[in-house]
């Protein structure tokens, strides 16, 4: 027989990830505690009444036939409601939101609905992997650009070649950004809407990570830009916002027209969030109107405490002001991939190399704050004793 497989495979994921964790078993398998900072995924459960309805919606006999896939209306409504308490943005809850199966399931899919194999789509590097997978999956070409320190992270969209721009059906953004760490304000958001109406573009930006921010910065959505919805769509997730990982919902919304692609596409291939799930969604918007409630103090001391620990041992790490990660220069001497396994085999920490998520990370590692502080301290405690130890 054949090997079963198709092409497309070849161009999914990282190689590093799967050889992390074989790495992590490993070093785990010789007695050492492994300390793992390496995927983003919230350590601590729901607020007790976004657990309370997700267990009243278990309990409803209703909620066990097929959900729509687009969403119920009172999670669309839900989602339009938050949009106006958070970014005073209106939504139409019917044309301009779609329920998603976390964020995740509309950047793997969304590009199928947008364009067709043999264009053209601008993706971030370094970026969270999903961004490529999804332009790869629909056959769709891929342009890097680059995201540098220099340039605070976010894209010289006047370095992007006029040729490219023209040809470009989406262009994906992300902010706060996962792996950096780097937030966008406003007048970014307006320059990025101009560049957007110049080459007719849509923009698609995930902001799965606005709700966890620090130090009084409140991370703005690009729909609040004037007209912004004739050329952007905007992902959010309840996983982080509402430490909802697993229940994975999420959402779609903005550009009518793009909405409209997805919902479509989604109609023929799966039958929504789990309807139960949908009603724990709704609870924690409104915990969220209601309260103000976020996770991101929480991540906040946590970044306090880690940033501390590793200044104590000379290595200097940005102080991000959003996300659950830290991005870190390394030590030279050494490149990305081989640094996070020196750091796993000699400390039992686990941290991602930053060309994982694309060439421009070489010389950085992507450390997540998924574990409570004093977890936080040994790893950093250990981290730094081998730094010490490098510099001797």
């Amino acid at each position: 027989m054949n090997t079963i497989g198709s092409a497309r495979l070849q161009l999914l994921g990282s190689a590093i990830f799967t050889e992390m964790a074989q790495l992590k078993q490993q070093v785990a398998s010789q007695g050492i505690e492994v300390i793992d900072l390496g995927i983003g995924s919230p350590d601590g459960p729901p607020h007790p009444r976004i657990q309370q309805a997700l267990a009243e919606g278990i309990a409803r006999q209703g909620f066990y036939g097929y959900p729509s896939s687009e969403g119920s209306a009172q999670f669309r409504e839900a989602v339009a409601e938050w949009y106006t308490y958070r970014f005073g943005v209106t939504l139409d809850a019917q044309t301009e939101v779609l329920t998603l199966m976390g964020s995740q399931d509309g950047l793997a899919h969304l590009p199928m609905a947008l364009a067709d194999p043999g264009e053209l789509a601008l993706v971030p590097n370094p970026g969270y992997p999903i961004y490529n997978a999804g332009v790869a999956l629909a056959g769709i070409e891929a342009y890097p650009y680059p995201l540098r320190e220099q340039n605070g992270y976010l894209p010289d969209l006047e370095r992007i070649p006029a040729d490219i721009a023209q040809r470009a059906k989406f262009m994906i953004v992300n902010y706060p950004n996962n792996p950096l760490a780097a937030v966008a304000d406003l007048a970014f958001y307006e320059r990025l809407v101009v560049f957007a109406r110049k080459h007719e573009i849509l923009i698609v930006h995930d902001a799965a990570y606005s709700e966890m921010a620090f130090d009084g910065f409140i991370p703005p959505s690009i729909l609040q830009i004037p007209q912004a919805k004739d050329v952007c769509v905007e992902f959010h997730s309840l996983s982080k916002s509402f430490n909802m990982a697993g229940c994975r919902i999420g959402f779609l919304v903005g550009h009518a027209g793009a909405v409209g692609a997805l919902k479509a596409l989604k109609a023929n291939i799966d039958y929504g969030v789990y309807s139960a799930v949908q009603h724990a969604g709704v609870e924690a918007l409104r915990l969220s109107i209601e309260t103000g409630y976020k996770p991101a103090a929480l991540y906040e001391d946590r970044r306090n405490v880690f940033v501390h620990e590793f200044r104590q041992f000379g290595w200097e790490i940005p102080s991000p002001k959003a996300t659950m990660f830290l991005w870190a220069r390394i030590p030279e001497g050494g490149t990305s991939r081989q640094i996070s396994r020196e750091i796993l085999q000699n400390t039992g920490v686990v941290v991602i190399p930053g060309d994982a998520f694309g060439s421009e990370g070489e010389g950085y590692v992507r450390i997540a704050l998924v574990h409570d502080k004093e977890t936080l301290q040994e790893a950093a405690l250990r981290i730094g004793k081998w730094f010490t130890s490098l510099r001797q």
